[in-house]
């Protein structure tokens, strides 16, 4: 079972910022390609970012630009820098692997962008 932990959602006016933060267990960081995904309320779940273990970046076309993935091996730490937020951007964040995800899902982030 994979256990990450997101953290650092919140509510923020649109073309504000927030920094979301997911810790992985040691062994799942350095095998693991990881993304976050996002639920908004009456959508399916999906994919906004992913980084492999050699650091190459994906982005959903709606994020472009504006959503920045990166990776802190020290910390085993995968961070998701917002910017430009928008309200359709309103939702709650999780991390999990990629591509293919674990059944087993956190508790996920709130992200709340008001306009």
């Amino acid at each position: 079972q994979v256990q990450l932990v997101e953290s650092g959602g919140g509510l923020v006016q649109a073309g504000g910022s927030l920094r979301l933060a997911c810790a992985a267990p040691g062994i799942i960081f350095s095998i693991s390609a990881l993304g976050w995904y996002r639920l908004a309320p009456g959508k399916q779940r999906d994919m906004v970012a992913a980084i492999t273990t050699a650091g190459t970046t994906n982005y959903a076309d709606s994020v472009k630009g504006r959503f920045t993935i990166s990776r802190d091996n020290a910390k085993r730490t995968v961070y998701l820098q917002m910017n430009s937020l928008k309200p359709e951007d309103t939702a709650v964040y999780y991390c999990n692997l990629f591509p293919q995800p674990s059944s087993s899902w956190g508790q996920g982030t709130q992200v709340t962008v008001s306009s």
